[in-house]
């Protein structure tokens, strides 16, 4: 069992900048891909970014690409999410993922965080 635990959400103006992170209970470096979700009112999840710990792959969806960064600290557990220039359309509730399969990116999750929200106002 992994539990994970997100904080880093709040609201922001337009332009604005935030960092999510994304704790978890044990080491997931060695057997876990994880990533962030987001769903916004009346829309389906979306997998906005994702990364293994071996590094050699790292995803930004095309609505967050050159905006958002992820990244981690094997020594804390923790996943982060940096996000700048921040749009009104990127609010949403905010999940943390682990899964033991690449396919994270279609929603194939072993684990869930419980979301944080991210507000950004015009």
């Amino acid at each position: 069992q992994v539990q994970l635990e997100e904080s880093g959400g709040g609201l922001v103006q337009t332009g604005g900048s935030l960092r999510l992170s994304c704790t978890a209970s044990r080491r997931t470096a060695d057997d876990y891909f994880m990533g962030w979700f987001r769903q916004a009112p009346g829309k389906e999840r979306e997998f906005v970014a994702g990364l293994n710990y071996i590094g050699d792959w790292r995803y930004l969806s095309d609505s967050v690409n050159g905006r958002f960064t992820i990244s981690d600290d094997n020594a804390k557990n923790t996943l982060y999410l940096e996000m700048y220039n921040l749009k009104p359309e990127d609010t949403a509730v905010y999940y943390c993922a682990a899964s033991r399969s690449k396919t994270i990116m279609m929603g194939n999750v072993n684990y869930w965080g419980q979301g944080t929200q991210v507000t950004v106002s015009s």
